[in-house]
């Protein structure tokens, strides 16, 4: 909510508590209101205060103590103005400096990119379109920021921001960008403790292939031809950084019920599109005694609970994509927010888009998975809702997934939302042990190597259930940002781990 924190107290306490006893303190005195500053006798010091926290306070104060990086700084005969940004919110707070307050000597230094801290009285801002100000009363030079500092008050383009990515989280975008990854970062985490989910940290290296495609990177402490020594490296074995928290969070939902992973993955995978990357998060939660049905249930009320989230609890920062980055982003979440999802199986899907008369990039066929041009037709055009495809052939989807009685389709299910397509990928898991035998001899995978997996079926099998998120696919439809390099902070992709 606006004037209060994460926490639920509220702004104004804290910038009132802006002032500390800090020495020769006596009983029972703690924060003190608008208490007097003594540097010399050293009885006080200030706190400092978030910006957010500032420009949300509901009175003025009479000392105030901020911190942060000059975006501006303009000057006139008199005074100066300095907008100061901490990275806390979108906005920045103005700053007044008079001439010959204490530090002002340091003045010319204040340059766009330089930390400095400001001490002041909150008054209110004559100025259109901002509540308050804070007029100065010393003022001191932390960091210097050089002439060449690249990142002037002017456009500058996503392509050379990828190229600054250790700078880029002080522009306006990418600060809300990343404000926005951390609250959905805690929405996720609180969507499913609410909900009686067990949260699992499952491993990063791992011997097991759960997609069974193979494109995985190798992790070794060997030299030489790693191939033929695989016994003799670290691990006794060749491993590999996962591709998916999946099969050892189903081990933990067949002995908690209901648990959930949300980590980093891997996949070496040569694509240079928009929407690829080689690191990336995700989310899985793994649910016991479910079936297809409530697989479906919990991905679409996910989906709604993230863009409600956005909404509501990102406001300030999804103005600046509406604004920005994509003018119908609100609109589209309020969409999703609203609208039932359309629940179709596979066939019905191929046969609409083989009707539409459109002639689309990638060929329709039976048996071929629906590229993003497919499903945003369903999803924008035809349903004009959400959309869950259900039940697709079993030999475009893994291994693990449970084979219909038609044996010619598994209960997969994709979630579809406008804009993107597909946001989650899922199934009912395999739990009949001859069964996923004979979908690991189909896919030509050795049984061996998944043992323990297959140990499941053996003691105490039940259907069991759950789906995979790629976090930043998720950020991409909630803040319109269209490419994956620009919500994650260090890309990983084809030829770049430049930071």
């Amino acid at each position: 909510m606006p004037g209060s924190t994460a926490g639920g107290t509220p702004a104004a306490t804290l910038i009132s508590a802006a002032i500390v006893k800090s020495k020769r303190r006596q009983p029972g005195v703690g924060f003190r209101l608008s208490a007097p500053v003594s540097r010399a006798a050293g009885d006080y010091i200030f706190m400092r205060i978030l910006v957010k926290h500032v420009l949300a306070s509901s009175e003025p104060k009479e000392a105030l103590l901020v911190k942060g990086w000059v975006r501006t700084r303009r000057d006139a005969k008199d005074f100066s103005f300095l907008e100061l940004n901490d990275g806390s919110c979108l906005a920045s707070l103005q700053v007044v400096v008079d001439a010959g307050t204490p530090g002002s000597e340091d003045l010319t230094h204040f340059t766009t990119g330089a930390s400095v801290e400001v001490e002041g009285k909150l008054v209110p801002s004559p100025a259109p379109g901002q509540k308050w100000e804070l007029r100065a009363s010393r003022i001191r030079l932390i960091g210097r920021a050089e002439a060449g500092y690249p990142l002037q008050k002017k456009g500058h383009t996503l392509e050379f921001l990828r190229t600054i990515a250790h700078l880029r989280p002080r522009s306006n975008l990418f600060g809300a960008m990343f404000r926005t990854r951390s609250r959905l970062a805690f929405a996720v985490h609180q969507f499913f403790q609410e909900r009686d989910f067990v949260y699992v940290h499952t491993p990063v290296i791992t011997a097991s292939d759960c997609e069974g495609a193979g494109e995985m990177f190798r992790v070794t402490a060997l030299k030489g031809n790693i191939d033929e020594q695989s016994q003799a490296d670290f691990f006794g074995r060749s491993t590999y950084l996962t591709v998916s928290g999946q099969l050892e969070g189903e081990a933990f939902a067949c002995a908690l019920s209901n648990i959930y992973t949300f980590g980093p993955t891997f996949r070496a995978e040569n694509s240079n599109t928009a929407r690829h990357a080689a690191e990336f998060w995700m989310i899985e939660p793994e649910m016991a005694f479910c079936d297809l049905q409530g697989d479906m249930d919990l991905g679409e009320e996910f989906i709604k609970a993230m863009a409600g989230y956005t909404l509501k609890q990102c406001a300030e920062d999804l103005a600046l994509f509406a604004k920005f980055v994509d003018k119908g982003v609100t609109e589209r979440l309020q969409f999703v927010v609203e609208r039932p999802f359309v629940r179709i199986p596979y066939t019905e899907a191929i046969e609409i888009l083989k009707g539409s008369g459109r002639p689309f990039e990638f060929p329709v066929e039976y048996g071929s998975n629906l590229q993003s041009e497919h499903e945003r037709f369903l999803t924008e055009e035809h349903f004009k809702s959400p959309v869950t495809v259900f039940n697709y052939p079993r030999e475009i989807k893994p291994f693990y997934m449970r084979v219909n009685d038609d044996a010619k389709t598994v209960t997969a299910m994709d979630v579809l939302v406008p804009g993107i397509g597909e946001v989650i990928g899922g199934a009912q898991r395999e739990e009949r042990l001859d069964q996923l035998l004979d979908n690991m001899k189909f896919r030509k995978l050795r049984p061996e190597d998944y043992w323990w997996y297959a140990d499941l079926r053996r003691y105490g099998t039940v259907p069991h259930a759950g789906f995979g998120l790629g976090f930043e696919r998720l950020l991409m439809f909630l803040t319109g940002v269209s490419n994956i390099r620009d919500v994650i902070p260090f890309a990983r992709t084809p030829g770049n781990a430049e930071f």
